[in-house]
């Protein structure tokens, strides 16, 4: 039986990896989650012909949740997973490397997390101001 050198180290990144995977594709679905939900708001406002106050309310509503947003975030899961797919080509060949090197990954994770951080922020304070 071959085992593999630091197993448990190759599955912890790997298993981190999935994670990462997981989050982009949670984020790309709210992506289409969005648009979806403004397809619906349009179709319910193009309904309601009869009732011009309500069509109006359902318009503003509708402008807000367009396809920027969901454009963004499916564009941001899919970095994500990409981003993330390099890291951990990059660990993995690491992890079999006896040499040491500089920590560059958890630089790039703070950054990822906090643009996914802004990118909320930024999404919430553009629904509650307009």
């Amino acid at each position: 039986m071959i085992m593999i050198p630091a197993y448990s180290d190759h599955a912890a990144d790997e298993r981190t990896f999935l994670a990462w995977v997981r989050t982009g594709i949670a984020i790309m679905s709210f992506g289409i989650l969005v648009e979806k939900f403004d397809l619906f708001i349009r179709t319910l406002a193009i309904s309601e012909t009869t009732d011009v106050l309500r069509r109006a309310q359902l318009d503003r509503i509708s402008s807000h949740l367009g396809p920027h947003e969901s454009i963004a975030l499916i564009a941001a899961g899919v970095a994500l997973i990409a981003i993330q797919t390099l890291r951990f080509a990059r660990n993995s060949h690491l992890l079999g490397d006896t040499e040491r090197h500089a920590l560059r990954a958890a630089r790039t994770g703070s950054v990822v997390s906090a643009l996914l951080i802004l990118l909320v922020a930024a999404v919430a304070t553009y629904q509650v101001f307009d």
